[in-house]
């Protein structure tokens, strides 16, 4: 399980592609690469992967089929950086949501409006994944737990206090870029169950 609170960014040193496959090598500085172990998961832009090699602060992840389809971690090229966040232990402070890791598509940037003090960023959702996005719901952004701004029918936006800038990857997206998505998995639940309730309703009103 994760928070969605992202500790730090690290960079990408290396990427092995192979045939639906892939495997990175990431740099995790200090203090953050300290207690991993072999087999220890790691949020990679709020995906989770296993860590399978550890030289020092270089650490190697293997990607499948089904995470590079499913997320923006195949676009990754060498020198970019990479939202993590270590899977969250018993009695660690919950600051964001429960979030699991699980990203069910990549959204896109469409628009980015910056101030002094203020970064506002929409994104484009498609379409099976709206009932899901409500205003000052909780939502995963690349790996970061997020409350939702205004909603429309192509998407929704959310606004970054420099804190938030500072820390993830966020700072340095551009418009037409992707970006994970994780649903709040309570969210979902929910509006799940309500349309399946509805629908038995109006089934046995037509029988």
């Amino acid at each position: 399980m994760f928070t969605g609170i992202v500790a730090t960014t690290a960079k990408v040193i290396e990427i092995t592609k192979k045939e639906n496959f892939q495997t990175h090598v990431i740099e995790i500085l200090a203090p953050y690469h300290q207690g991993l172990e072999i087999g220890a998961s790691v949020a990679h832009n709020g995906c989770c992967l296993t860590v399978t090699k550890i030289d020092g602060h270089l650490i190697s992840f293997d990607l499948i089929e089904e995470t590079l389809r499913l997320t923006n971690l195949g676009l990754l090229e060498v020198g970019q950086f990479i939202n993590i966040e270590r899977a969250a232990r018993f009695g660690d402070e919950i600051g964001g949501h429960s979030m699991s890791g699980h990203i069910v598509d990549v959204m896109t940037v469409r628009e980015i409006n910056k101030t002094t003090e203020n970064c506002q960023i929409w994104f484009d959702v498609a379409p099976q994944w709206t009932k899901y996005i409500l205003h000052k719901g909780y939502i995963g952004v690349d790996g970061i737990s997020l409350t939702i701004g205004d909603v429309d029918e192509k998407g929704f936006n959310v606004n970054l206090i420099p804190e938030t800038l500072e820390r993830t990857n966020l700072s340095g997206r551009d418009i037409g870029d992707k970006i994970n998505l994780e649903i709040d998995p309570q969210t979902q639940a929910i509006v799940d169950t309500v349309e399946r309730v509805l629908a038995n309703q109006n089934k046995e009103q037509i029988e």
